[in-house]
Order: C-alpha cells, then sequence, then structure tokens
C-alpha cells in the first residue's frame, strides 16, 4: 500500500491529497528518510510524520484494506510517540505572545475590563 494512501486509511490526514502533499514538503519519512507519495508500506515500520508541531512516531501493525473507523485504527498502527513530544507543544504555548502589543489596535474585552476596573480602583482610593 502506498504510504499517502495508508495515512490516510489510518486517519492521520483528513483526505489523501493533504497526505500526498505532506509526503512531497518531507513531512513524512521512514527510517529517518524523506520518501514520496508512492512509496510501499510494510509491516513493522516506523514511520515519523511531522504535523501541527509535533513529530509523531508511528508503527505500522497491519495494512489496511480501506479506510477504517476512529475505533479500529489501534488494530493497524502503534502510536509510539515519546511524550517529550507533546510537552514541548506545552512549552511553545507559554512562550508565544499571546497579547497584542502596546497601542496595536482596539483593546479586546478584556483588556477593557481590566481598564474599567483599574479605574474604577483608582476613584475609590481618592
Amino acid at each position: 500500500m502506498r504510504i499517502d494512501k495508508y495515512l490516510w486509511c489510518i486517519r492521520v490526514f483528513k483526505t489523501r491529497s493533504i497526505a500526498t502533499t505532506a509526503c512531497k514538503k518531507g513531512q513524512v519519512k521512514i527510517e529517518n528518510k524523506s520518501i514520496k507519495p508512492s512509496k510501499e508500506v510494510f509491516g513493522n515500520e516506523l514511520i515519523l510524520v511531522r504535523k501541527n508541531q509535533i513529530n509523531y512516531q508511528l508503527k505500522v501493525l497491519d495494512l489496511p484494506e480501506s479506510r477504517v473507523g476512529a475505533k479500529l485504527v489501534a488494530l493497524y498502527m502503534k502510536d509510539v510517540t515519546p511524550k517529550e513530544e507533546f510537552e514541548k507543544t506545552e512549552l511553545l504555548k507559554y512562550s508565544k505572545d499571546y497579547y497584542r502589543k502596546k497601542g496595536a489596535g482596539r483593546p479586546t474585552k478584556k483588556d477593557r475590563r481590566d481598564i474599567e476596573g483599574y479605574q474604577e480602583d483608582t476613584e475609590e482610593s481618592i
């Protein structure tokens, strides 16, 4: 079975064309080698898939006949992704600048409430 079809069948990607594009971009690897979408997949291979800034490691257990339901995915692949990969995304959330820079556009609802709360506190202290 082709790698793009396999990744679509086990519901790693929503469509087969997205799986094909990911292979062409080098986001899918077997044995740490970038592969083409037409690469054949066999049992007991380790597939590395980079998706949403996480490097998933999937072990092929069996090849499905066609696209399988979400409950049956565990029969065809095993997720062996280390927990450190998921912890990296947690760190990315904290490192990103979620709030807009000062003076950049309208205040958000949260900003407005903070401003109103600050103004009420200063009026009561006077």
